[in-house]
């Protein structure tokens, strides 16, 4: 028998039915939207998308080919196209492909890369769930960037060269006579010479940090501009110096445990960076993009990170146990995060800074 009370459940139960059967929809934003079945609409985009492409300064075997593998395992209905490249050549290229209108990248990272492609207006703002892992200091209110893993920059030192004695613990005791001409740095690097600057002129003020270059120059610090901060490290093992000044910690940490003779020591402040995940204007698989980018942030994603020797940026991730001296030292100096703008925003004028006091 009909009624009223019956025709309404059987068409409720009608379009429950209907709604339960619809197939998932790419989505018409899929950088910015926000709604329930985000992560379907996602994956169906993806699908149609079908590969994305990812420029990165992370290490190829070390990391970026292991992501890569990891995610597409996960989404084997997208390929990952990666290309490798310091920070830098990362910016040359995709603004060359911006200002030839035919941008390739899909998600851009690297450490200063993605605050000079925001300054030059290349970058597109999005929003990930998986943000809510990252602490509060490495994010960015704007939505433009987000971070994939934290780096700590110390002082790599010869450990059979240098005595136990004779380990600077402050940046003072760069200025030891002892040090004259054995040390080095990373000259024109937005991670080198440049970050070692804007780290104290944050933490000095430049006044300060000015008449201290003015001395650390007697000092005679080899600017090598065509060496890796990791080549710095090695010439350390070598003993052809006997320091490598803001270096990133970890790297004599890894080569320790394969019995070089090589150790890090951590100067109050330490400066730390992020690298930076960013989507640039025109790019071509934003369904794609935005997976990558959720996975990168993911627990699984940052493991991986975690265990190819770099610090992760998920809370409840724990940094790899030979490493783990990195943080127990940053118990014992203070940490001034370098925000990805303050980082380009100064790299200019404290290489102006080395220009005007160090060349001698």
């Amino acid at each position: 028998m009909w009624t009223p009370r019956g025709f309404m459940s059987g068409t409720i139960a009608l379009w429950a039915g209907l709604i339960v059967s619809l197939p998932a929809q790419a989505l018409d934003n899929p950088l910015t939207y926000a709604g329930a079945d985000r992560e379907a609409g996602l994956i169906e985009g993806a699908r149609s998308e079908g590969e994305v492409v990812f420029y990165s300064a992370m290490i190829v075997n070390q990391a970026l080919r292991p992501i890569s593998e990891a995610f597409m395992k996960k989404y084997p209905f997208v390929k990952v196209n990666y290309w490798r490249a310091e920070s830098a050549g990362i910016f040359t290229k995709l603004s060359a492909e911006v200002r030839a209108g035919k941008v390739v990248a899909d998600v851009v990272e690297g450490t200063g890369v993605g605050e000079s492609v925001i300054q030059a207006g290349f970058a597109l703002p999005y929003t990930t769930p998986a943000i809510a892992s990252v602490p509060d200091r490495y994010r960015d209110p704007n939505g433009l960037w987000t971070p994939t893993r934290r780096s700590f920059f110390g002082v790599a030192f010869n450990t059979k060269l240098v005595a136990a004695g004779d380990i600077p613990k402050t940046y003072d005791d760069l200025l030891d006579p002892r040090f004259r001409g054995r040390m080095s740095w990373h000259a024109g690097s937005a991670s080198g010479a440049d970050l070692f600057v804007t780290n104290l002129r944050a933490a000095w003020g430049d006044a300060k940090t000015h008449d201290y270059l003015r001395r650390l120059a007697d000092q005679k610090v080899a600017s090598l501009s065509g060496a890796s901060a990791r080549g710095l490290v090695d010439r350390v093992i070598a003993g052809e110096m006997l320091l490598a000044l803001n270096i990133f910690a970890h790297h004599p940490l890894i080569s320790q445990a394969k019995g070089a003779p090589v150790n890090t020591v951590l100067l109050d402040p330490v400066a730390s960076t992020v690298g930076t995940m960013i989507l640039p204007k025109g790019l071509r698989h934003p369904h794609a993009a935005m997976l990558l980018v959720d996975f990168i942030l993911s627990r699984e994603g940052q493991t991986i990170l975690s265990e190819a020797g770099y610090f992760p940026t998920h809370r409840d991730v724990a940094t790899r146990a030979d490493l783990a001296p990195i943080l127990e030292g940053l118990g014992r100096v203070s940490e001034q995060f370098i925000t990805p703008d303050r980082l380009v925003r100064d790299t200019a004028t404290s290489e102006d800074m080395i220009a005007q006091t160090m060349q001698k």
